[in-house]
């Protein structure tokens, strides 16, 4: 049985968590162009003005706070009707803990949230996200995502699988790579990603909050088209016209560069990144996703060739081979 809720008024205020980031940006800019007023809670304040010029004079406000400690957060939700939390980590470094950032953290805003009243709410979080997971990433996403269910009954859980566009940071680092090395590391070749363009996760960020339907359910975002990491690779070499060699990392070896991962920070991957990775990141057909949302999933020919261009050995201005 799913959750009743009241519509979103217009020029409602809006809480971002943690706006300043690749989703983020593209959020607050669906917000600003449907004329809801924003306001963007992030750690270090001054690193996010860029988002000001997205909205009108005076419709986008940027304040400080920290989910991980509590700092700011309850005063965030003053006046809002509604929120969107998108703070995540995909390693751990420093203060930032994968249990104090998304277990308690997503608890903390969440329960500031219910006391302000605020009944539309957006829990980002990812596929695979399970409490009882070994893996500490997924197990503090499932975590945070029932603490966000207990506090708001009425929050609508979003778990995108491999978000992707022209700031991501997958396709663009392997594409960097790909400039500089003779060979692309293959790592758990045969996994199975289900990648969505970022544009449409924002889409779906927004129809949650208004969309009546949506609320008190959880929603898998995938794109229409589902590749191995291997596929991946290759049609990154394609779009760049690099032609890089494919080469095959054994396990033992992936074990060794997470470990490292987990020392160096310069490292590709983590141990844990490397127990994700190993796992298909695949939309649960079972759970409803992006149609149900009002949104048709953009496929990566539309956008991947564009975005992937600037890498080839000429640029944009290469001439197709």
């Amino acid at each position: 049985m799913t959750a009743t809720i009241h519509p979103l008024p217009d020029q409602s205020l809006v809480t971002v968590i943690g706006g300043s980031g690749f989703l983020g940006r593209y959020i607050v800019q669906r917000l600003a162009e449907a004329g809801y007023r924003v306001r963007i809670v992030v750690r270090h304040p001054d690193a996010a003005l860029f988002l000001k010029p997205l909205g009108q004079v005076g419709q986008i406000q940027i304040s400080a706070g920290n989910i991980a400690t509590g700092a700011g957060i309850a005063s965030a939700f003053e006046g809002a009707a509604a929120a969107i939390n998108l703070v995540g980590i995909l390693a751990e470094s420093g203060g930032q803990r994968f249990d104090a950032v998304q277990a308690l953290g997503s608890a903390r805003a969440a329960g500031s949230a219910a006391a302000a009243g605020i009944r539309h709410y957006v829990q980002m979080s990812a596929i695979g996200a399970d409490a009882g997971s070994a893996i500490p990433y997924a197990r503090s996403k499932g975590a945070g995502e029932a603490a966000v269910s207990a506090a708001i009954p009425t929050a609508v859980i979003l778990r995108p699988s491999l978000v992707i566009g022209p700031e991501d940071q997958f396709l663009n680092r392997f594409a960097a790579m790909a400039r500089t090395s003779p060979v692309l590391p293959v790592i758990a070749g045969d996994s199975k990603f289900q990648p969505v363009y970022v544009q449409d996760v924002a889409a779906a960020a927004l129809a949650a909050l208004v969309c009546p339907d949506a609320a008190g359910r959880t929603f898998e975002l995938g794109g229409p088209d589902i590749m191995s990491f291997r596929a991946i690779l290759a049609m990154i070499n394609t779009e760049t016209r690099l032609r890089r060699q494919l080469v095959e990392v054994p396990a033992g070896m992936a074990a060794l560069l997470g470990k490292l991962g987990d020392l160096l920070p310069f490292m590709p991957m983590t141990t844990d990144q490397l127990a994700m990775l190993q796992k298909d990141n695949v939309a649960n057909p079972a759970l409803p996703g992006l149609a149900d949302l009002g949104i048709t999933p953009t496929p990566m020919a539309a956008f991947v060739p564009a975005m992937l261009e600037r890498y080839r050995p000429g640029g944009r201005f290469s001439k197709a081979a």
